[in-house]
């Protein structure tokens, strides 16, 4: 059977074949060389990943590794290296899926479930973005204050602005938005390779955090924060996002073709995903190093972090560059959340909104309860908002993780790009961890 051929036997497993292509306007827009070498493919190749790494070190990210870090030194540091593993398997079947069905997740979950479960799932979807994005809401207007002294209600409304700044983005091309993304990142990278050179960490201590502890199931504050760090760091978005942007290859659609994608886009969502774990390992280092050690245990929130830098570590410099990182933070995750609402909109319903108006309403439904909550409780009161939109991403998470690993371990929709028997099991076995893990998270927060 020719590879053609096969490819229309996948085709075969879903209810109606894909006549649409997600993200149509950049689909196959970025030239891949035909006989490159294996580092001009790679470079082609390189970009997804970094978007879709963004989301595992947005605002909600930070406020759990700097509690973590606070009160438990570099003990949670595992949670954090097995959560990004957790994190690395999942975007690859997204991307997988993406490249061999030329769907991506909302189109292939609209083309396989009845409209009425494509519908909720797609509201489910759409409350985790709008979390997803009251998050960095909160992020970018702490930042705001702490750099400029902008009163947090006056930073919240500012954040409405970047809706200019997204519709620049995309009309410069989906290359240039990728460019914008990887340096921000580096920004943050920088700026954290700072703080935690002042902070000096012990070096011992924190490779010994790497290893898993029994303490962590054992003790119900530490577990409570470790749960976090996991719903924090796995976003359901993201996971619609990947599997459309990989598309955006000129790759040939063909079996070879496409085992060729695959190949190179693993190798760039797992780089990419590393830089996220560094990051989100060096928060907490710096949290463990400079508040742990030296009885400010109690720090839990940004804020108070950002006010113990300077004195803790000896410079001026440290708070400022915690600020600025963020800043980026918060913005690069605007840009790609932007994208996951395109993606999950079009997908699932058919409806294409004009780029600059599906941000406006994202954007309004996160403004106007951090503004309540900002003018009425202050910063205690966006602490809590920030936290409560973690718990709200970690409750949609499942219906995200199960559909994708239900479609990728199916040979008749995935064809030759099934999972094997061995993934299929790691991948149910992470379905149900999260699961589990996600509904005491929620259970535990509730009660609290």
């Amino acid at each position: 059977m020719s590879s053609v051929e096969k490819d229309k036997v996948v085709e075969k497993a879903w209810r109606k074949d894909n006549k649409e292509h997600s993200l149509s306007e950049v689909f196959s827009s970025v030239n891949v060389p035909n006989k490159g070498s294996f580092l001009k493919k790679l470079l082609a190749f390189s970009g997804p990943g970094l978007m879709v790494a963004v989301g595992y070190m947005d605002p909600g990210n930070w406020a759990t590794d700097i509690a973590g870090g606070a009160q438990f030194g570099y003990t949670l540091l595992s949670v954090i290296f097995f959560s990004n593993i957790f994190a690395i398997l999942l975007q690859y079947l997204a991307l997988k899926l993406g490249v061999a069905t030329e769907r991506d997740l909302a189109q292939a979950c609209r083309d396989h479930y009845s409209p009425t479960i494509s519908f909720t799932l797609w509201v489910l979807c759409e409350i985790a973005i709008a979390a997803c994005d009251l998050a960095e809401v909160i992020g970018s207007a702490i930042a705001l204050n702490l750099l400029f002294g902008l009163p947090l209600a006056w930073g919240v409304a500012l954040t409405a602005l970047d809706v200019l700044v997204i519709l620049f983005f995309q009309y410069k091309g989906f290359r240039f938005i990728e460019s914008v993304v990887a340096s921000l990142i580096f920004v943050i990278v920088v700026s954290f390779i700072f703080e935690m050179i002042k902070s000096r960490p012990d070096i011992f201590p924190m490779l010994n955090g790497l290893l898993p502890k029994q303490e962590i199931v054992f003790n119900p504050d530490m577990l409570y924060i470790a749960i976090g760090i996991l719903g924090a760091t796995v976003m359901p978005h993201n996971l619609y996002l990947h599997s459309s942007i990989v598309q955006t290859r000129n790759y040939p659609r063909t079996t070879m073709g496409k085992k060729m994608a695959i190949k190179f886009a693993r190798i760039d969502s797992t780089v990419a995903l590393m830089a996220a774990f560094f990051i989100n390992a060096a928060i907490l280092i710096v949290a463990a190093a400079s508040f742990n050690t030296s009885g400010h245990k109690d720090v839990a929130d940004i804020m108070s972090a950002h006010k113990l830098l300077a004195p803790l570590l000896g410079t001026t410099l440290a708070p400022i560059l915690f600020a600025i990182a963020l800043l980026a933070s918060g913005q690069n995750s605007t840009l790609t959340g932007t994208l996951a609402g395109q993606i999950v909109m079009e997908g699932f319903l058919h409806i294409r909104l004009k780029p600059w108006l599906r941000r406006l309403i994202t954007r309004s439904i996160a403004i106007v309860p951090a503004l309540i909550v900002t003018i009425v409780y202050g910063a205690k009161g966006t602490t809590n908002l920030l936290v409560f939109s973690q718990v709200i991403l970690s409750m949609q998470l499942s219906f995200a993780v199960f559909p994708l690993v239900m479609f990728t371990n199916s040979k008749l929709k995935m064809g030759l790009f099934a999972n094997h028997r061995a993934m299929k099991i790691t991948a149910w076995a992470i379905a149900i961890i999260i699961l589990v893990l996600n509904v005491y998270l929620v259970y535990k927060t509730i009660l609290g």
